[in-house]
């Protein structure tokens, strides 16, 4: 590649960058180490991170293999991926730690690039940052205007609903329906109406998603539906690039593609031994280990509180509009659209 070229692709690449530096640095203390990492980017790998970065992670894009290690030179010293990750993507993000490989990335479970184990990719779109659970607020109260908040609970946790039985046994898989060859089917609800099919799921993951250029996968948006309310109607309009599911070991993820927050639950989201289920709200750009199966295997029995016996092996998420007892919605059946995941157990 010509030198202008490289030259060209720098100058894309800087410009790129988040218009808002950290909380304690800017760019110009980014600068050094991001253009001492260019220059030893091979010349596709350098066109990759152009690619992933102007589209803005729209399409799964190559990995970019990069020295293990810091770029030399730099006022700054930090890892090849956290370093991309702030520029393009965090800006307050500090230690490696806070990131996930996404499934799809060829470094994902310590694999080198190009056989060589001293290479890791550093693409700013193969990472996701890592949810974690938050205080959740006081419970919703349409007369309360106080300020104050309640004291937090010993486990902070957001109690599920009491579900719609006739609901739950139209989606929920029977032991004869199970058959080898698919690891979860997915069901589309619009508040207490599924929409479409069930959609049986055999790749390691999958995206579920409205609008999604050059994607494959559970599109949503091909779904008809005779009467949509204007509340269905916006909550679709925020779908976008939805999520992407993965099952990697010992559990399913659920990386936040979208724009706008999702709201993910399971009986083994929350921590352990507490009861009624967790509710996660996970920003875009977040992933959480929605359901692992380890855990799974000691929740025999499981109840609702106040409901029955329930399917220990399934996941919801809402797009954009959370429940349970802080939310003006109580139940899942009150969010405008939302996803069951029903997994096949593990033999």
């Amino acid at each position: 590649m010509f030198r202008s070229r490289r030259a060209a692709l720098v100058r894309r690449l800087w410009r790129q960058r988040c218009a808002a530096p950290g909380p304690e640095d800017g760019h110009g203390a980014l600068k050094p180490a991001a253009h001492a990492l260019f220059k030893k980017l091979k010349d596709e790998e350098l066109e990759l991170l152009v690619q992933a970065v102007e589209s803005r992670g729209a399409w799964e894009s190559g990995c970019v293999w990069a020295p293990r290690g810091d770029p030399r030179g730099a006022k700054q010293a930090l890892p090849p991926q956290v370093l991309l990750c702030r520029l393009y993507r965090w800006p307050d993000l500090r230690q490696p730690h806070e990131l996930k490989h996404l499934s799809y990335c060829q470094s994902a479970g310590g694999r080198g690039g190009y056989g060589d184990a001293a290479a890791l990719c550093c693409n700013p779109h193969h990472f996701s940052r890592l949810a974690v659970p938050e205080t959740p607020p006081p419970p919703y109260s349409k007369s309360s205007f106080s300020p104050s908040w309640p004291a937090e609970p010993e486990h902070p946790q957001l109690l599920e609903f009491s579900y719609n039985r006739v609901d739950w046994r139209d989606t929920s898989l029977s032991r004869s329906t199970i058959r080898d060859g698919y690891w979860c089917k997915l069901a589309y609800w619009e508040h207490r109406t599924r929409v479409g099919r069930l959609y049986a799921v055999h790749e390691a993951s999958v995206n579920i998603f409205c609008e999604l250029p050059w994607g494959s996968g559970f599109c949503l948006g091909q779904l008809p539906a005779a009467h949509r309310s204007q509340a269905v109607r916006r909550a679709r309009g925020k779908i976008g690039r939805g999520l992407l599911l993965s099952r990697e070991p010992g559990g399913v993820w659920a990386y936040n593609r979208s724009e706008h927050p999702i709201f993910v639950s399971s009986p083994t989201l929350g921590p352990p031994g507490t009861r009624g289920l967790a509710v996660l709200k996970v920003l875009p750009g977040y992933s959480v280990k929605v359901f692992d199966y380890e855990r799974a295997g000691g929740l025999a029995g499981w109840r609702h509180p106040g409901d029955g016996p329930c399917d220990t092996h399934s996941v919801r998420i809402s797009f954009g509009k959370g429940w349970g007892p802080c939310y003006s919605r109580q139940f899942i059946t009150s969010c405008p659209c939302w996803l069951e995941v029903l997994l096949n157990q593990p033999r």
